[in-house]
């Protein structure tokens, strides 16, 4: 079996992704991720194996627009003909919508400063057959302006605890929110949050929570109280993964 690569130029790729049929990004023994996609696509159209870098570990069943990995190689390939050679490898819920060469000590993960998921509710009465596969449906309306108050409280430098999959407990919860806020447009209400980092299963957490408080009195109030609690058993439950995207992960 041929060896990995560990010298030669360094291979940025920006990806989206359909995740219904994957489980998540992260390469797992006989099941299909999208990790193991885009490594056998590259090994097949440039002969060596690699091990494809993610920014974004993506759990089952999350999407992405802007997930951003990385390679190895030396092929002297140029990088437009690489993108289409792997986008001709791959199913049609994968695809490479950029190229480029980046310097040897760029690395899609440990690089990134910030990253931005955004959780999408379909909100009316009804649901839509072309929409089950992306958002989430709840007929109960929901208050924009007080799910809103709950957002601002998450912004900041936190232990979110509370919010972390139990099970996947990271040595430091603490994780820095710069942006948390819901928007709606039509039937679709949006929740977006941008952060330095994430713990597993945060966003979807978040989600389950905000819908478990909104129609509270002192709403905002009882999400301070979750966060400062640290408990994951306080929290609501999570949201369903059909309705996060990884919309984009940004670098210094």
């Amino acid at each position: 079996m041929k060896k990995l690569i560990s010298s030669g130029r360094n291979i940025k790729l920006t990806i989206a992704y359909d995740g219904t049929n994957y489980h998540g990004w992260q390469i797992q023994p006989s099941r299909p991720t999208v990790q193991a996609k885009i490594n056998n696509a590259i090994t097949k159209i440039i002969g060596h194996p690699v091990s494809v870098i993610g920014a974004g570990r993506t759990d089952k069943g999350v999407h992405a627009t802007g997930q951003v990995a990385n390679f190895v190689s030396h092929t002297d390939m140029p990088t437009d003909i690489i993108q289409r050679a792997i986008n001709a490898n791959l199913s049609d819920d994968i695809v490479i919508s950029e190229v480029s060469e980046v310097e040897g000590r760029f690395h899609a993960r440990f690089s990134a400063t910030r990253r931005c998921y955004q959780y999408t509710i379909l909100n009316r009465p009804y649901s839509c057959p072309f929409q089950r596969k992306n958002t989430f449906f709840i007929s109960r309306y929901i208050c924009l302006e007080q799910a809103e108050t709950i957002c601002q409280t998450l912004v900041g430098r936190n232990n979110y605890a509370a919010f972390q999959k139990k099970g996947s407990e990271r040595l430091n919860p603490v994780c820095n929110v710069f942006q948390a806020n819901l928007t709606k447009t039509d039937d679709l209400v949006i929740f977006t949050i941008q952060a330095d980092a994430f713990l597993r299963g945060m966003v979807r957490a978040i989600i389950g929570t905000i819908l478990k408080i909104l129609q509270r009195q002192n709403a905002a109030k009882e999400m301070e109280r979750i966060i400062a609690n640290q408990d994951r058993s306080v929290a609501g439950t999570s949201a369903p993964a059909k309705g996060l995207t990884l919309t984009a992960v940004k670098y210094d």
